[in-house]
């Protein structure tokens, strides 16, 4: 089963990453508590839509640009699932 806060956790964590900021950064500049944005990173928190508002004004990214990779992500996955309940069948 895909589940969406993964797929948003490993976002904002790959861009958090890539711009060598840390968690106790973006958590204070998103004004949000760094437990709470390290769950949402881990996919354990869903995050509301203002919240990931404000994480993706901490970390300067368009939040169209966040939810265009996890679409693009959420696809690929469906994809793979798609054909790996396609390889059970064949082999049933």
């Amino acid at each position: 089963m895909i589940v969406l806060r993964d797929i948003i956790g490993d976002e904002l964590r790959r861009t958090r990453q890539y711009q060598g900021r840390t968690l106790r950064e973006v958590s204070s500049a998103a004004r949000v508590s760094l437990g709470y944005l390290s769950e949402v990173e881990r996919g354990q928190k869903e995050a509301s839509s203002e919240l990931l508002a404000a994480i993706c004004g901490a970390l300067d990214v368009p939040m169209s640009t966040v939810l265009k990779s996890v679409g693009e992500q959420a696809e690929q996955a469906e994809e793979r699932q798609a054909t790996t309940q396609a390889s059970v069948v064949v082999a049933a």
